[in-house]
């Protein structure tokens, strides 16, 4: 594993990033902002982690899931009380206060996705 930027999955980051905000902003329910916008939140970290390390794709996408599975089981503790942010709109937004075998679920479409189009993209390079 190196540390080297790479524009193109830095751009897809951004891009990715503008389309969650934009969820968040202007969807309050529904499935884009609650299982469309799951499954492309692990595209977006997949994407970030690419941004600057050059790593082997199953194991960035392994990584990246087993990231968004930790974070949806603590949903099944009151962590953000343990950390004073209960109440922060922010940290209920990025974290998440509702456990959801739905959201699991999403997150491993999107790395499964992902991770296809990346090794699907490099056997079209070498062929």
């Amino acid at each position: 594993m190196k540390f080297k930027f790479h524009k193109t999955y830095f751009t897809a980051f951004i891009l990715l990033f503008a389309i969650e905000v934009s969820i968040a902003v202007f969807l309050e329910s529904g499935f884009i902002r609650h299982t469309f916008g799951d499954y492309l939140v692990v595209i977006l970290l997949f994407c970030f982690f690419k941004s600057f390390l050059r790593a082997n794709d199953l194991v960035v996408g392994m990584a990246t899931l087993s990231i968004a599975f930790v974070i949806e089981f603590l949903q099944l503790t009151p962590f953000l009380e343990y950390l004073g942010l209960q109440q922060n709109k922010w940290a209920n937004l990025i974290f998440g206060n509702v456990f959801s075998i739905q959201d699991l679920i999403a997150y491993t479409l999107g790395i499964l996705t992902v991770t296809y189009l990346e090794i699907r993209k490099q056997f079209l390079l070498i062929n």
